[in-house]
């Protein structure tokens, strides 16, 4: 059998909170994700075999090719589940930046884990995905949904959205990445006036936001997504099932409306309040995007704002048009960032599109 290409797309949030730290050393997070057609190659190649044996390469000499890379130790855990031996071979073509805050490598963890089971002619079922995906890294779930997805607890308990619009998006990537845990200790060290309630409660408010945006007018939103979540359950209460429902039986402009709703309340990341001060070029990357000192005629993102703990910055645009012209703006500013004019990609594309036949 010829060897499995996978397209591993990447992700942007569309806002995200941090709440206080766990007992396990991560934070308490709510966010919306949103994949974007930007994307690495995944090729598996595997075969039964007596004992597993897996071995990879990788376009980028700074990726790891042992068993500290994600997509590696997704293979390992998914040979178990399954309870077969294999020799696999898997190769990374790296298109997205590192540290970029854009899921790279959780997006190729979960691309390897869907080449695996196409070759093997085996797979997991939707639960046993998940938990295996979990236990790799927190935005590997989002990566087995795709399109429009609500992210909980550290990111890892994600709830399918219906999905907004596609719609032409700048990534704009700077050649300085963002370190993860240095950004959370960042956050850690200066914002302690927030109490544990206090801090749960803003995570509170984002969940509701996303709820009442994606809730059909006269229908009465379920408030809070955390509270319909089921106990330890990667699935959703009977109310946020009448959501996701009554929004896809909705008029087909809805999910336009609900990302204009998104916008009026000012979603914003938290991560930019401590990311910018390492990094203030990336304010300024961002007012490009927004074109704050434009004319009124002139074009701008309908969002702009940090992915993830960054240091990517993207924008969502009207038209394509509009994204190059940002382009444009950015170019301008000579900050040696890489620039990709790209689109979101809905859940029914990001299935269809996700095997290179």
């Amino acid at each position: 059998m010829p060897p499995t290409v996978v397209r591993s797309y990447s992700k942007i949030n569309l806002g995200l909170r941090i709440g206080p730290p766990r007992a396990d050393g991560f934070h308490h997070l709510t966010t919306m994700y949103q994949t974007v057609a930007l994307h690495d190659l995944v090729t598996v190649q595997a075969v039964a075999a007596p004992a597993t044996e897996i071995t990879m390469s990788a376009s980028d000499s700074r990726v790891p090719c042992d068993g500290r890379n994600t997509a590696w130790k997704m293979v390992t855990a998914a040979l178990e589940g399954l309870g077969v031996a294999a020799r696999v071979h898997i190769h990374l073509e790296k298109r997205l930046p590192p540290q970029g805050g854009m899921g790279a490598g959780s997006a190729n963890a979960a691309a390897a884990l869907l080449g695996l089971e196409r070759q093997l002619k085996m797979a997991l079922d939707g639960p046993a995905r998940l938990r295996i995906a979990v236990q790799v890294g927190s935005d590997v779930p989002l990566f087995l949904i795709g399109g429009t997805v609500y992210g909980h607890n550290r990111g890892e308990v994600v709830l399918p959205y219906p999905d907004l619009p596609e719609m032409p998006c700048l990534i704009v990537a700077p050649a300085q990445g963002s370190s993860t845990p240095a950004a959370f200790r960042a956050w850690d060290e200066q914002i302690t006036q927030l109490t544990p309630e206090a801090a749960h409660g803003r995570l509170d408010e984002l969940s509701r936001v996303y709820a009442s945006a994606f809730t059909p007018a006269g229908q009465e939103s379920p408030g809070s997504l955390p509270d319909a979540f089921q106990a330890g359950s990667l699935g959703v209460s009977g109310a946020l099932d009448g959501v996701v429902k009554a929004t896809h039986e909705a008029d087909g402009d809805l999910a336009g409306n609900a990302f204009l709703a998104l916008v009026r309340t000012g979603i914003e990341n938290d991560f930019e309040e401590v990311v910018f001060q390492q990094h203030p070029s990336l304010r300024e990357i961002k007012r490009a995007l927004l074109n704050e000192n434009g004319r009124p005629e002139e074009t701008y993102a309908l969002c702009a704002m940090l992915s993830g703990s960054g240091s990517s910055i993207f924008g969502l645009f009207r038209t394509v048009a509009d994204a190059k012209a940002a382009e444009q703006r950015v170019q301008v500013l000579r900050t040696g960032a890489r620039l990709f004019v790209t689109r979101t990609v809905s859940r029914k594309r990001y299935w269809q599109e996700m095997f290179e036949e």
